[in-house]
């Protein structure tokens, strides 16, 4: 029996009108029809009554009766495509900083929500400092960080590396394609402590003469508090690049810049069984998205995507 058959039989029911159901399911009066029959045949009863001159359709007693048994043929149907998709699909759940999650992999995490991926992502946002006990109590199955602490039941692995820039507004204060940290003025800047040699930098360079406006721990807060032709910040290419989507921002080098920013993958030296497969897919599509990953980011200009 085809279920498609008896899902048109409950629009039936619902419509009341074989002209009503064909307009909703998009097909000719006549295919209806002749489906109607087929089930009918199939069942061996009649499911309407078949009279001349009734604009809406009247059933059957055995139609009637029918009702809840095609409700529950239809119920159990999906609950078995269900029960196909997790079989075929596995739970992995991902911790990262909010930049790596937010600039870095969102559109990676995009491309595993596709019709192809085995994976079903539980993406959690926490620090670097947190994720190493979340993951060696095997409550994530892989994590993102800024740095690598030793713990005996980790494994460790540099995955990117990434050099910072200025962003300024679209109308700078500093209209250079290159800028020294003393050329800022630093009570406009927003920062992020974006990883441990970062702030050891920023120390040095920017916080013993002035203190930032505001200080933040999530890139999303950042691109709500800007404000034009005031507010400059020192941020890693993917953090550049994911600001220009939501306004004009001016992008310069550094004279005497900051370390490069390394992230980190983190896993356990004995996965959970049930997500080795899972993970091992997740690794080979995270290799090839960053292999493939480039941030065209021009200098001395104005860049907005």
């Amino acid at each position: 029996m085809d279920l498609t058959d008896v899902e048109m039989f409950l629009t039936i029911v619902n419509t009341k009108s074989i002209s009503k159901t064909a307009e909703t399911l998009f097909l000719s009066q006549p295919t209806i029809s002749h489906r109607l029959k087929v089930l009918e045949k199939e069942l061996d009863f009649a499911l309407i009554t078949r009279s001349k001159g009734f604009k809406q359709i009247e059933l059957t007693p055995e139609g009637v009766e029918f009702i809840p048994i095609a409700e529950r043929m239809l119920s159990l149907w999906k609950e078995t495509r269900l029960l196909k998709r997790s079989r075929d699909r596995v739970l992995l759940s991902v911790g990262c900083t909010d930049s790596v999650n937010v600039a870095l992999l969102a559109p990676f995490y995009r491309e595993l929500m596709g019709p192809d991926s085995i994976v079903d992502l539980d993406v959690r946002t926490h620090q670097s400092a947190e994720l190493y006990g979340i993951l060696d109590n095997h409550d994530i199955d892989v994590g993102f960080v800024f740095y690598h602490l030793y713990y005996k039941n980790i494994l460790c692995e540099r995955v990117f590396q990434e050099k910072f820039y200025l962003i300024q507004s679209a109308r700078p204060a500093v209209d250079k394609p290159l800028v020294h940290t003393e050329e800022l003025d630093g009570s406009r800047e927003i920062f992020l402590k974006w990883d441990d040699p970062y702030q050891l930098w920023h120390n040095q360079w920017l916080t013993n003469y002035a203190r930032p406006c505001v200080a933040l721990d999530t890139i999303t807060l950042a691109r709500r508090l800007w404000q034009e032709g005031e507010s400059w910040m020192i941020a890693p290419e993917s953090v550049v690049y994911d600001m220009a989507q939501s306004r004009p921002i001016y992008v310069s080098e550094l004279k005497n810049p900051p370390p490069d920013r390394c992230c980190y993958k983190i896993t356990h030296r004995f996965p959970l069984v049930t997500s080795e497969p899972a993970l091992e897919f997740f690794e080979e599509q995270l290799a090839i998205y960053l292999e493939n990953l480039k941030f065209n980011i021009p200098i001395g200009e104005v860049f907005r995507l």
